[in-house]
Order: structure tokens, then C-alpha cells, then sequence
């Protein structure tokens, strides 16, 4: 979940580190407005998207004037996907140097990740694959936090990334960034950009943070889903995927694409797999991408035979004519593996990666 600069910014500034000046409009009569009382000044796009200022998204301002001019021209704009009907006009600062600092959950750590590095700006993600040394890592034991670190005493930018930790941690974050973090004539530290990702599983226990992130773009496909409380993600692909459990989806995804295929779609429909079969297959099919559909079910406490009748009623009341290849492996595998013989005249794989290439071949 994402939170746009305006709203992101106010967490780092009660953890203690600066921020410009600044006020949010919604009009260029706004912009100008903030531009009068905070003198030159960035008129800012508000949108969960990166690379703003290459769209055209941040532009500086002499004079109140030019800030209305500035919002005229960014609002209607649409960057990442995003239509820009927020502007955010801050104070210019006096920049001397500009450097990068974060904090994100690091998969290969299995934890917190602190970045830093002297390059900042809008070329930092380059500069880092051209040249990995100038980024720092810093793996954090989530166990013992900062303190053993030596973060939180010394130089300035080691007080802000022990402050953007606080953050991180205390607002269950999945990324807190700061690019730039300016350093400036004064010695000062500014964060003149902030992003803000709110892990969607802290939702429940952050919900003034989730109630103030941007809602995610969506495809129709997607959109309709959700409307039957499913969680689908439409990709690129032509092999379309039903599995129960997210870990198992992903995995098929892999597979599929280490056979030399493309995953058209994430969706699991877990243990209510009988309820919601319908409108799963329904959905998934509704793009016409997919050429072959792969339906892959393991389970324990779930069984697979429920999940597979509630597949193979709506297969017999849908009548798709694209290729389907089933995996079935678990409690009820036996009856599962019959039902689908018996009622739609086909044989389950053994392997999950014979059913995967199967359904690649098949896209082909």
C-alpha cells in the first residue's frame, strides 16, 4: 500500500528528521497561494510513482506566478498510471550534495535492509547496477534492532538512518526511502522526497495509515475479482494458473516460466476453492491471452477433492475449449484424481512440472 509524498512525509518529521516547508493544493490558485507565503518553491505531482520529474511531474518556481503556471501544467498529467490531482509546493531548499537513504524488508537478509549512498537523486538505481559498492548495505537483525549497529550516535547521516529505521519499524513498513536526502549549505539534512509502502498485511493493526494510501491501479479483470473477493494480478502471459495458496501459485508462476512460458495471471483461491470456483474460472478465462490453463492443488487440512468438484462443476457449466492440465496432490487426492477422470474424460499429472510443461506446450 502506498502513501504519496504529502502523507509520508509528516511520519518522518515526527521521528525527527527535517522536511521543507511546504502545503499540499489542488488547484493552481492553491499553488500560487503556498508560493506567495513560501517564496521560491517546487511544485510536486502527488502520485505513488516514480520518475516524476522525467514526466514532467516536478518543476521549480520563482514567483507566485510561475507556481500557478507550474500547477497548470502538472495537473491533468498522468505519470506511473496515475492521473496528478494533488500538488504539493514546497519551500526551494539550497542543495549542496544530494544522497540516498533507505529501508526496505530484504528477502535475501529474511529482514530489515538499511541503504545509504553519496550519489542521490534521480540516477541512484542505475549508479547501483553499474557500480553495487556505492550503495551500502547494512543488514539489521530484527531481533536486536539498530542499537547494536552504531547507528544511532555519530554523523549526522547515521542519525537519519537511525531515525528512517524508527520508521520503518514503528509503522510496519515495507520500504521507507528518502531520494534525495539533500545535504545543504548550512550542513543540514533534508529529505526532499519521501516513499512510503505500507506492508498489506499490517492493514488491519495501521488502519489510519492504510485509510490515507492511494488505492492500486487495477485492470478491469482485476477489478471484477475483487469483486468476488478474489485476489488476482493479471500478467503477460498465456498460460493461465488456479492454485490453492499463494506460496503454491508462485511456485506454478516459476515453473511456468522456467519451462519457457509466461504466467498470465497470480490468483488462489485457497481453501474456499468449492465456493468460489465459478467466478475464479470465469475471471481467469475472461482474458483473451490464455491459450492453456494450469490447475494446481496440494493439499493438507484443505481437501482436494472438494476444491476439485468446485472446479469441475464450473468447468461442466462453463464449457471453455482451452486446454486444462491438473496437478492434485494431498488429503482427498484419490477422489479428486477420479473425479476428473470420470466427469471430464482427463488424466491429473503425477509431477506438477509435467502438468506445467504440458500447459506451456500447449500455449505454444
Amino acid at each position: 500500500m502506498n502513501l504519496e509524498e504529502h502523507v509520508a512525509k509528516p511520519l518522518l518529521v515526527a521521528a525527527g528528521i527535517a522536511v521543507p516547508e511546504g502545503g499540499l493544493a489542488r488547484d493552481p490558485a492553491g499553488a500560487a497561494a503556498l508560493a506567495a507565503k513560501l517564496g521560491p518553491c517546487v511544485v510536486k505531482a502527488q502520485v505513488p510513482a516514480g520518475k516524476r520529474g522525467r514526466a514532467g511531474g516536478i518543476r521549480p518556481a520563482a514567483t507566485a506566478a510561475e507556481a500557478e503556471a507550474a500547477a497548470a501544467a502538472i495537473l491533468g498529467l498522468t505519470i506511473g498510471g496515475y492521473p496528478v490531482e494533488r500538488l504539493l509546493v514546497e519551500r526551494r531548499i539550497d542543495v549542496q550534495r544530494e544522497l540516498y537513504a533507505a529501508v526496505l524488508t530484504d528477502a535475501a537478509s529474511k529482514g530489515p535492509l538499511i541503504l545509504a549512498s553519496a550519489a542521490g537523486g534521480i540516477g541512484v538505481e542505475e549508479l547501483a547496477e553499474r557500480d553495487p559498492q556505492a550503495l551500502l548495505r547494512i543488514p539489521v537483525d530484527i531481533r536486536h534492532g539498530i542499537a547494536p549497529l552504531g547507528l544511532a550516535t555519530g554523523s549526522k547521516v547515521a542519525e537519519v538512518l537511525a531515525r528512517l529505521y524508527r520508521v520503518y519499524a514503528k509503522h510496519d513498513a515495507e520500504l521507507v526511502e528518502i531520494n534525495p536526502l539533500a545535504l545543504t549549505a548550512d550542513g543540514a539534512l533534508v529529505a526532499l522526497d519521501c516513499k512510503f509502502v505500507l506492508d498489506d498485511a499490517a492493514a488491519p493493526r495501521r488502519p489510519e495509515l492504510a485509510a490515507l494510501a492511494t488505492p492500486e491501479l487495477q485492470t478491469p479483470l482485476e477489478q471484477r475479482a475483487q469483486a468476488h473477493g478474489l485476489r488476482l494480478i493479471e500478467l503477460d502471459g498465456d498460460v493461465g494458473l488456479l492454485a490453492n495458496g499463494a506460496g503454491l501459485t508462485m511456485t506454478t508462476m516459476d515453473a511456468v516460466r522456467h519451462y519457457g512460458g509466461g504466467p498470465a495471471n497470480f490468483l488462489e483461491i485457497g481453501g474456499e476453492a468449492y465456493r468460489l470456483s465459478r467466478p475464479a474460472l470465469e475471471v481467469v478465462l475472461a482474458n483473451p491471452k490464455i491459450r492453456s490453463l494450469v490447475v494446481n492443488f496440494c493439499g493438507a487440512f484443505a481437501r482436494t477433492d472438494v476444491m476439485t468438484a468446485g472446479i469441475v462443476d464450473a468447468w461442466e457449466a462453463l464449457r471453455p475449449r482451452v486446454p486444462v492440465f491438473f496437478s492434485i496432490h494431498g488429503t482427498g487426492e484419490d477422489e479428486a484424481i477420479a473425479l476428473v477422470r470420470e466427469r471430464l474424460g482427463l488424466e491429473p499429472f503425477d509431477l506438477m512440472d509435467d502438468a506445467v510443461r504440458a500447459a506451456v506446450e500447449a500455449a505454444r
